[in-house]
C-alpha cells in the first residue's frame, strides 16, 4: 500500500517520524505535544494552554493535508495527570463540533520534554477529496 506524508511548518517533530501519513483514505496524525513552533519550546502554563497548543499544532497538520476538524474521526489523548482530565476536556471541546470524534484518554507516566498532554488524531478523507 502506498502512503503519502504530510508535514506542517506550524508543528514540530521531535523525532524520526512523519507528522501525518495517509494510507487507504485515512490520515493518521502523529501525537503532538504543546510545543510552540515559533520558539521550539514547550508552552508553559495550565493544562488548558497545553491542550490548546497541541490542537493548534494538529490543526496545522490537518490543513497541510487538505483536511479540517470535521474530518477527524478519532483522537488519542495522553495525560501525565488524570486530575487534568476535566480542564483538558473543556479545552478539547472548544476545538471540535458535534458529532465529536471517537476518543481514548490514557494516563501515562511521562511525555517528551516534560509535556503534560499529547494528542494524536485520525482523519478520514471524504470521497472525491484530493490531497
Amino acid at each position: 500500500m502506498s502512503r503519502q506524508v504530510f508535514n506542517a511548518g506550524g508543528a514540530a517533530a521531535i523525532g524520526p517520524y512523519s507528522q501525518a501519513v495517509e494510507a487507504g483514505g485515512l490520515v493518521i496524525l502523529s501525537g503532538q505535544t504543546p510545543i510552540d513552533p515559533a520558539t521550539g519550546t514547550l508552552v508553559a502554563g495550565t493544562i488548558a494552554a497545553q491542550t490548546a497548543q497541541c490542537l493548534r499544532n494538529l490543526f496545522a497538520v490537518l490543513t497541510a493535508a487538505g483536511l479540517r476538524g470535521e474530518d477527524v474521526v478519532a483522537a488519542q489523548v495522553y495525560l501525565v495527570d488524570m486530575a487534568d482530565f476535566a480542564a483538558m476536556n473543556a479545552e478539547y471541546a472548544r476545538h471540535f463540533t458535534p458529532p465529536y470524534p471517537a476518543r481514548t484518554t490514557i494516563g501515562v507516566a511521562g511525555l517528551p520534554l516534560g509535556a503534560r498532554v499529547e494528542i494524536g488524531l485520525t482523519a478520514a478523507r471524504r470521497p472525491g477529496d484530493g490531497a
